[in-house]
This record gives structure tokens, C-alpha cells and sequence, in this order.
């Protein structure tokens, strides 16, 4: 029997994130062995684990998986949620990279310079309002169904949630004129897994605050 996977990567959200979502939402227990010191960094990359130098790793299946979207597309694939055939994974890639782009300006949103976030938060939640949103209540509209695509959960549905639970933490009222968003986020927080993995004490990470970011910095800077 296969152990559990691995994630390698600091105590912080960062582009683990995701895959914690991912696994949680496919009821997959994971350990986590935390980068705690420049050190712990060199170590991996001197044990040639990293094959481009850089983290998140995923140990799995026998694999020490990097680049954040291959661990998120063969988890997506070993769990079934990832589309019945290729023009359905086409649509899920498609939405699921725009999730990224404005999901990257989040991850890096603490790390601003105190002089830049007004001008980044005012960046992101006009993107987020006038550009993917919109795009993303209009494909749920545009057939009336649970999930974004072939009416059954796929690793977009996942990655919208936790996008969408992020930005409520930015603006809380960030979703309100979009209902169907709203239900979307409702119905992938009511699924069992999910629910689980949102409440206090489990490997959810919290916001990123100024105690973390200093703590990054060391690590990776």
C-alpha cells in the first residue's frame, strides 16, 4: 500500500496552497515536511530532489513531483477530477489558468512593499470583479448547471473555492454581485471533505501575516 504523500514546502500558504485544497477535497491524508531554515532549502536541492530548484515537492507514487501544476493535474487525474475526455480537461486547464494568474497576485499581495499594496489591492480586486468573475458566472450561467464543467466537481470547482474564499478575505463583499458564484462556493464548502478541511485545526494554513513573511524571506530570499 502507498504511504501518504509528502509536501515539502514552509508553514505557509504559498503555492502549496492548492494542492492542499486538492488533496483535502479528495479525501487524501498528506504529511508535510516543513521548510524551516535556508538550510532545510539547500539540503533538498543538494540531495538533487528538486529537479528545477525550487519548491513546492510533492512526494507521491514513488515521485518527487515539482512545478505546481503538474502535482495539481496528476492529483486532479488519480482522483477523477479531471474531465471525462480531453475536450473537457481543454476547458478545465482553460479556466483553471485564469484561477492562477489572479490566484498569483494574491500569494504575493504580503510580500508588497508597504508602498505598493494600496496600488496591488486596487490591481487585484479590479481583476477580480471586472475580468474573472464576470467570465466565470457567465459560463455558469451559460448552462445552468453545479459545477463549471460537465455538471460533475473537477479540480476547477476547487481552486474557484479557495480563490474565492481568498479574496473574501481581501473584500468580503468582493462576491456579493455575483449569486452564482456564490452558490458554487456554497455548495464545494458544503461537501464533506471540503468541509472538513475548512475548519479550525486542520492543514488549512491561515492568512499569511508579517511574522510569516519575514520568515519567507529568509527561506527563499
Amino acid at each position: 500500500m502507498a504511504g501518504k504523500p509528502i509536501l515539502h514546502y514552509s508553514n505557509d500558504r504559498g503555492r502549496m496552497e492548492s494542492i492542499r485544497w486538492l488533496l483535502a477535497a479528495a479525501a487524501v491524508e498528506f504529511e508535510e515536511k516543513y521548510i524551516e531554515t535556508r538550510q532545510d532549502l539547500e539540503k533538498l536541492r543538494n540531495d538533487g530532489v528538486l529537479v528545477f530548484q525550487q519548491v513546492p515537492m510533492v512526494e507521491i507514487d514513488g515521485m518527487k513531483l515539482v512545478q505546481t501544476r503538474a502535482i495539481l493535474n496528476y492529483i486532479a487525474s488519480k482522483y477523477n477530477l479531471y474531465g471525462k475526455d480531453i475536450k473537457e480537461r481543454a476547458l478545465i486547464d482553460m479556466y483553471a489558468e485564469g484561477i492562477a494568474d489572479l490566484n498569483e497576485l494574491i500569494i504575493l499581495y504580503p510580500f508588497r512593499a508597504p508602498g505598493e499594496k494600496d496600488a496591488n489591492f486596487t490591481q487585484i480586486r479590479d481583476k477580480a470583479r471586472n475580468r474573472y468573475f464576470p467570465a466565470f458566472e457567465k459560463v455558469l450561467k451559460s448552462h445552468g448547471q453545479d459545477y463549471l464543467v460537465g455538471n460533475k466537481l473537477s479540480k476547477v470547482d476547487i481552486h474557484l473555492a479557495e480563490l474565492l474564499y481568498n479574496m473574501e478575505e481581501l473584500d468580503p463583499s468582493i462576491i456579493t454581485s455575483f449569486p452564482l458564484l456564490q452558490a458554487l462556493k456554497t455548495r464545494i464548502s458544503s461537501l464533506p471533505t471540503v468541509k472538513k478541511f475548512l475548519q479550525p485545526g486542520s492543514q488549512r494554513k491561515p492568512p499569511v501575516d508579517d511574522k510569516c513573511v519575514e520568515k519567507v524571506f529568509k527561506i527563499f530570499h
